[in-house]
């Protein structure tokens, strides 16, 4: 599979934008900063520009953040009788199953809990493999980035289920649920592992680390 053709080995860049393959222009990599794509203007660059460091900064950010996502109230219910219960996101799961509504805290729990540090987890794996560079499982660690791609579309599910519920409990009038803190740092982890998703440039788990351009 090593051995296959790539652009790269033809002497050739693949747009990020429409895919089109398209041969560098002379004059080494001062020329090659101002490339752009014939087809759809966008700028060339073999590899992503600085992947693996913007990778990290993301990453190490959104880690940051999930510490005051699960620690800060995610939500308040305040209730007609004048009763107010402040939930953190593991708090609001425990309470979603101490009242039999189990789907509902397995929806919260995996969009909250089992997404984000799977997405982080299997980032970290990545960026340390492909900084050492060699040719260990990569197809494995090709599948597990295909893999945080698709999981990072249910990662907004949770933030839904509390837009859901705010709009469910307004239009009842029999209580108000107010969106606190820990939705806010949540929703900036959400952010920050697709953009470090986004940075992440698959195609360095293929290079050798002789010629790895991260």
């Amino acid at each position: 599979m090593d051995a296959a053709l790539t652009a790269a080995r033809a002497g050739l860049v693949s747009c990020h934008s429409c895919h089109l393959l398209v041969r560098p222009p002379a004059g080494g990599a001062e020329a090659m900063e101002h490339a752009a794509c014939p087809r759809c203007g966008a700028a060339l660059h073999s590899r992503k520009p600085d992947s693996l460091g913007r990778t990290w900064a993301y990453l190490i950010t959104a880690m940051i953040f999930y510490v005051p996502a699960m620690a800060l109230p995610i939500m308040t219910t305040t209730t007609t009788f004048g009763g107010a219960r402040k939930d953190t996101v593991l708090s609001g799961v425990y309470y979603l199953l101490t009242t039999g509504m189990w789907p509902l805290a397995a929806i919260v729990f995996f969009a909250s809990v089992v997404v984000p540090v799977l997405k982080i987890v299997i980032l970290v794996l990545l960026l340390v493999t492909s900084r050492q560079g060699g040719d260990w499982r990569r197809l494995d660690r090709a599948r597990l980035y295909r893999l945080t791609e698709a999981v990072g579309r249910w990662s907004m599910v949770d933030v839904y289920v509390v837009t859901i519920l705010v709009a469910l409990v307004r239009l009842q009038a029999l209580a108000i649920v107010e969106a606190e803190q820990g939705a806010v740092f949540f929703a900036a982890v959400v952010v920050l592992t697709m953009f470090a998703a986004r940075s992440f440039d698959p195609r360095l788990i293929w290079d050798q680390r002789s010629d790895a351009t991260p």
